[in-house]
């Protein structure tokens, strides 16, 4: 995967912490391209595995990656309470990074899984200067993502099933037989491409060396979310999104059409694209695709 070197990198001080960032391109607030922000998922992935967006860069158009607080190379927090990863804390270091690069006026946000729930929180929060959401491969409620993550989880053979259960039951989902069954599931409908890219692993790895903000959030798997987003939903307030949206995901997207749909029939000024040989990470299942439809929205709306 082709990945472009960063032009500039820093930090953002935020709440007596430090938010990484990564700048591809030339921030300029007057450019014909308007920057693009990108916010990747987990929550606690890390940007790594969101490079390939990189290839959006051009033309004049610059893409913000940053480390959402908590992991990757912004402050590690591991002995925070739970109850201190909140939305509202990440809508906050959203707002602040823009701030502190000099683009709050004027840029196009995208949000991949866990990145497009927070991209519409961002948005209801406070929509100027947002040019565009693109929601990739996220669910408008996560009561909707648990039915369609078991919907796949009963597809599975039947002794990965039974022990994704086992461990489920007896606490033991650190267990090395876990993620083994895990994997199974995630090489169907998370990343089709294995072995999986550098970028890819590097967050995967980064979860598993500090998963506070994914145990707290989420819980212990993409399947067995047990933290406080498991009753998350904006579908009763997605009507309220005034930007121009466009919803993707993958024909073999854990995000299932179930999970995203309420977007489609909610949001007023909205399109979708179903990535027909990808599953929950189409910017590098199908990488060159992913960069014309994106991109496309993108210039139409600069």
């Amino acid at each position: 995967m082709a990945v472009a070197e960063p032009s500039t990198t820093g930090t953002v001080p935020f709440r007596g912490h430090e938010t990484w960032y990564r700048v591809t391109g030339t921030l300029d607030p007057d450019a014909a391209q308007a920057p693009l922000v990108v916010l990747h998922g987990g929550p606690g992935a890390a940007h790594n595995y969101t490079l390939a967006m990189t290839s959006l860069a051009g033309d004049g158009r610059a893409v913000v990656h940053y480390d959402q607080l908590g992991c990757g190379r912004s402050t590690h927090l591991p002995d925070a309470d739970p109850s201190f990863w909140t939305v509202e804390l990440f809508v906050a270091e959203l707002r602040a990074v823009v701030e502190h690069l000099g683009i709050a006026g004027r840029f196009h946000l995208l949000g991949q899984s866990w990145g497009g729930m927070l991209g519409p929180e961002v948005v209801l929060s406070d929509d100027s200067g947002i040019l565009s959401l693109t929601i990739c491969d996220s669910p408008a409620s996560m009561p909707l993502w648990l039915q369609a993550a078991n919907e796949l989880r009963d597809e599975l053979p039947a002794d990965v099933q039974a022990t994704l259960l086992a461990h489920e039951e007896a606490g033991t989902t650190d267990s090395q037989a876990y993620r083994d069954a895990e994997k199974v599931f995630y090489d169907r409908h998370v990343c089709r491409v294995v072995p999986n890219p550098p970028e890819v692993t590097a967050s995967f790895d980064q979860i598993d060396d500090d998963p506070t903000v994914y145990h707290a959030m989420n819980g212990p798997s993409e399947f067995h979310v047990v933290g406080s987003l498991k009753e998350w939903s904006v579908v009763d307030r997605v009507d309220a999104i005034r930007v121009p949206t466009l919803v993707v995901a993958g024909a073999y997207d854990e995000a299932k059409p179930i999970v995203w749909q309420p977007f489609v029939d909610r949001i007023p000024d909205v399109r979708s694209h179903v990535f027909g040989e990808s599953s929950h990470m189409p910017h590098v299942e199908e990488p060159d695709a992913f960069t014309e439809v994106v991109g496309s929205f993108l210039r139409e709306h600069d």
